[in-house]
C-alpha cells in the first residue's frame, strides 16, 4: 500500500497504512476527511452539524469573485463564517484580477485557506470560462493562481476534475501547472466535466495527480462508506478524501470514516430515530439563523435526503414538500418516528 507524500502523521501495523493528519501550507489538519463544497448544501448551518463530527476541514459554498468585488449583499453574507476552523473559503471566477481582489475581501474573514473552483459543470458557470471551463485553459488558470497566491497570505488551494472530457483529461499536468503557479493542495474530482456525476469517479487519474505533484493531493468522487474511504486513500497515494453527496442526510458519514482510517473504530450507520432528529434539529438551527421563511423551503431538500431509504415514506416526503411551518414539519416527522416505532415493535 502506499501513502501521500504530505502526509503529516502515518504509522504501519500489519501492511495496513493508518493516517491522523496532513499538512497544508503549513497548517496541520488532523485528520484526512473532509467535506466537499456543495453549493446550496454546505451553508454555515450545515458546516457546524459536520464540524460537530470532527472533519479535518470543510468548506464553504463556492463564492462568486465577481459578486464580492461588486459587494452583492447575498453574497457578502455568505462569508458570515462559523468559529470552526480549519475552513476553506471557495472562489470562482475567471479574471486573475478580480479573483485577487474577493481574495483579499475574502481574507477578512479569516478563513484557513482560500480555494480556487475549477471542477465546478453547471453550464450557467462553465459558460463564463469559469469552474471546469478554466481545465481547458490552463495558462489561464495558472495566472488566476499567482494572482490570488500573491494577494492572499493564507495557503492558497485549487479543486480540478479529471479533465474537461474523455479526450481531454489533462489533471496530473494540469496540476503541476498549478503547483508551480503557487497552489499549496490540489483536491481532484476524478470525473470529467462532461461527466457531470455519473458513472464512477476514476480513482487512477486521482492516484496519477497524487504522484505528479508534491503538495497534498485531495482525492473527490464516490466516497460512500468507511471501507471505501480506507481504500482509496491507500491505493491513491492521496492525503485526504473529500465526501461530497454521501454525507448529504448522512453527516455521520464523515465521523465514521474519520474514524476507520485513523484508527479502524467506526460507529454503527444511524438508526432511523437518529436520522429524524437530526433532521429536526437542522431544521431548528436554520430557522435560527436564517428565519422561518427562508429555512423552510431551503430544508425541504435536506429532510428528503434524512428519510432516504426509509420505510413507507414517499408519502411524508411529499407533505413535508407542502408544508409552510417548521412547527409542521416537525410534527410530521414526528408522527413518521411513532409510526416506524409501531413497525419496528
Amino acid at each position: 500500500m502506499t501513502c501521500g507524500k504530505w502526509v503529516g502523521s502515518l504509522f504501519f501495523v500489519l501492511d495496513v497504512v493508518y493516517i491522523s493528519s496532513l499538512v497544508i501550507g503549513g497548517v496541520v489538519i488532523e485528520n484526512p476527511v473532509i467535506l466537499a463544497p456543495m453549493a446550496g448544501v454546505t451553508d454555515r448551518v450545515f458546516r457546524q452539524i459536520i464540524y460537530e463530527l470532527h472533519p479535518g476541514l470543510a468548506y464553504t459554498e463556492m463564492i462568486s469573485a465577481m459578486a464580492l468585488v461588486y459587494a452583492n449583499k447575498r453574497t457578502f453574507n455568505m462569508l458570515n463564517l462559523e468559529p470552526y476552523r480549519p475552513l476553506s473559503v471557495q472562489i470562482f471566477g475567471s479574471d486573475p484580477e478580480v479573483m485577487a481582489k474577493a481574495a483579499r475581501i475574502v481574507e477578512k474573514a479569516q478563513p484557513t485557506f482560500i480555494d480556487i473552483n475549477m471542477g465546478c459543470p453547471t453550464p450557467k458557470i462553465v459558460k463564463n470560462g469559469e469552474g471546469s471551463a478554466l481545465m481547458k485553459t490552463p495558462d489561464l488558470a495558472a495566472k488566476i493562481v499567482e494572482a490570488v497566491a500573491q494577494a492572499a497570505t493564507v495557503p492558497v488551494t485549487v479543486k480540478i476534475r479529471a479533465g474537461w472530457d474523455e479526450d481531454s483529461i489533462n489533471a496530473p499536468k494540469f496540476a503541476q501547472k498549478m503547483v508551480e503557479a503557487g497552489a499549496q493542495a490540489v483536491t481532484v474530482h476524478g470525473r470529467t466535466r462532461s461527466q457531470f456525476y455519473s458513472g464512477e469517479a476514476d480513482w487512477d487519474i486521482i492516484g496519477e495527480v497524487a504522484q505528479a505533484v508534491d503538495v497534498p493531493v485531495i482525492g473527490n468522487g464516490d466516497i460512500s462508506t468507511p471501507l471505501l474511504a480506507e481504500k482509496r486513500l491507500a491505493e491513491s497515494g492521496c492525503a485526504g478524501v473529500m465526501i461530497g453527496r454521501g454525507a448529504l442526510g448522512n453527516p455521520w458519514l464523515v465521523a465514521r470514516c474519520r474514524q476507520y482510517v485513523t484508527d479502524r473504530s467506526c460507529d454503527p450507520e444511524p438508526t432511523y430515530e437518529e436520522r429524524i432528529k437530526m433532521a429536526c434539529r437542522h431544521l431548528d438551527r436554520a430557522v435560527a439563523y436564517l428565519g422561518e421563511a427562508v429555512a423552510v423551503p431551503q430544508m425541504r431538500k435536506h429532510i428528503a435526503w434524512y428519510l432516504k431509504g426509509m420505510p413507507k415514506v414517499s408519502e411524508v416526503k411529499s407533505r413535508v414538500q407542502t408544508l409552510q411551518s417548521p412547527t409542521e414539519v416537525k410534527r410530521e416527522l414526528e408522527l413518521y418516528l411513532e409510526e416506524l416505532r409501531s413497525l419496528t415493535g
